[in-house]
């Protein structure tokens, strides 16, 4: 029933926008198959906090300069 209502709004959609619509459909759908075939990453593992000792100045949390930021690009 939802695949009725997708096709009739598609329907109504102009021509020319039809590329977009695909495009973003398509795209949802790979990185679906994305999410079911990849392997559990570290980033998805709880983190254990305290696991390397020491403390941070207020300093750390100052925002980076953009000569600083441009590095990690």
């Amino acid at each position: 029933m939802l695949i009725q209502h997708i096709m009739q709004e598609l329907q109504a959609l102009p021509e020319e926008k039809l590329a977009e619509i695909y495009d973003l459909i398509h795209y949802f759908r790979l990185g679906l198959n994305q999410e079911t075939n990849r392997a559990p990453s570290s980033s998805t593992e709880l983190r254990t906090p305290g696991l390397l000792s020491g403390k941070l100045s207020d300093a750390f949390f100052n925002p980076l300069t953009e000569e600083e930021l441009q590095q990690w690009e």
